[in-house]
């Protein structure tokens, strides 16, 4: 079991930054493949971008060249760096640990609770 809590949401200013964290507790955490989601309004929850257990990674086009993932194994931590916030990127953004590395829902076995992210214009 796995056990994962975002942070680092807020309210920003369109052209901003925010950085969301995801602390992951439980087994085998190191192993897992890390994604981050978000779900806006009467929309249907969408891949944002993942990184994989060795590094690598991937991201929707929608944020390619503005958002990056990272992780801290030793922290047990994954990050995610939101440049150049836009009002569309307004979501609730989800963690997520799976053993693929997938820009899929399938392919997640755990998840956090998610936190808002509002940009204002």
């Amino acid at each position: 079991q796995v056990q994962l809590v975002e942070s680092g949401g807020g309210l920003v200013q369109a052209g901003g930054s925010l950085r969301l964290s995801c602390a992951a507790s439980g087994r085998a955490r190191d192993s897992y493949a890390m994604g981050w989601f978000r779900q806006s309004p009467g929309k249907e929850r969408e891949f944002v971008a993942v990184i994989s257990w060795s590094g690598s990674t991937y991201y929707a086009d929608s944020v390619k060249g503005r958002f990056t993932i990272s992780r801290d194994n030793g922290k047990n931590t994954v990050y995610l760096q939101m440049n150049s916030l836009k009002p569309e990127d307004t979501a609730v953004y989800y963690c997520a640990a799976g053993r693929l590395t997938s820009s899929r829902e399938g392919g997640y076995d755990y998840w956090g609770q998610g936190t808002q992210v509002t940009v204002s214009s």
